[in-house]
């Protein structure tokens, strides 16, 4: 009975989150899905020459002489000057960065900011920074900020109606386990684009930057290939 009563409750939830989303037309979001149980996400920054790969271009080229075929691409967590991880960034179970709880200006630094990471099972998470715990069995992990979404409520700091439009990407968990990156196609403010990750059943999500973002998804035709990052997102499979 508790079974059954668990699984009706789910099926609730997706069916809303599939409903809310419904209500928004395709020309304001690009919105890919990853399931993590069939595709591999991971993480990038630089390659074996310790080059940046900067591009989704590079990053591309790249893949592809490793005989895989790059299914989508989206630049992650905020960078500094030099291209280098701001804040927390774990590659291969290495910290390559710290994890910054210092006190700042700026949207990286507009509390609670996070952290999204996989686990060693490749299990996704996204949690505030302070709650964050590396115990040693986290694949990959970016820090970032604002959260959009925390514990399915809008970061308390952003305001409906708002005039700070810009285009913003980030990164949320569906209620299904799989993760979901998107891309505003126009400019937004912060509590429109976190109410999007909220309808979509989205319990917490994480904001990664704005106004450079950029996305690759050829199944969707968004190609973008351009720009300067730190850590890029990247699905691969094999040719």
């Amino acid at each position: 009975m508790k079974l059954k009563i668990g699984i009706s409750i789910l099926a609730i939830v997706l069916l809303t989150a599939f409903i809310n989303a419904k209500a928004y037309s395709d020309d304001q979001f690009l919105t890919y899905t990853v399931d993590l149980k069939k595709q591999d996400l991971k993480l990038f920054w630089k390659n074996e020459k310790n080059q940046n790969f900067g591009s989704i271009q590079n990053l591309k080229s790249w893949i592809e002489q490793k005989n895989l075929k790059l299914e989508f691409a989206m630049n992650g967590g905020m960078y500094k000057k030099d291209n280098s991880p701001q804040g927390l960034y774990i590659e291969n179970q290495k910290v390559v960065s710290p994890l910054d709880t210092t006190k700042a200006a700026g949207n990286f630094y507009l509390k609670p900011n996070g952290v999204f990471y996989l686990t060693t099972k490749n299990v996704p998470k996204i949690c505030i920074t302070e709650k964050f715990y590396n115990d040693h069995k986290i694949a990959y992990a970016t820090q970032s900020g604002p959260m959009l979404v925390i514990d399915n409520e809008i970061h308390p700091d952003f305001k409906k109606g708002s005039a700070n439009l810009n285009i913003r990407n980030g990164v949320g968990i569906l209620p299904n386990g799989k993760v979901v990156f998107v891309l505003s196609k126009t400019p937004i403010n912060f509590y429109d684009f976190a109410k999007y990750f909220k309808d979509l059943g989205c319990q917490n999500a994480l904001y990664l930057d704005g106004f450079v973002s950029r996305a690759y998804v050829p199944s969707e035709n968004w190609i973008q290939t351009d720009g300067n990052f730190g850590v890029l997102f990247a699905v691969t499979t094999k040719k």
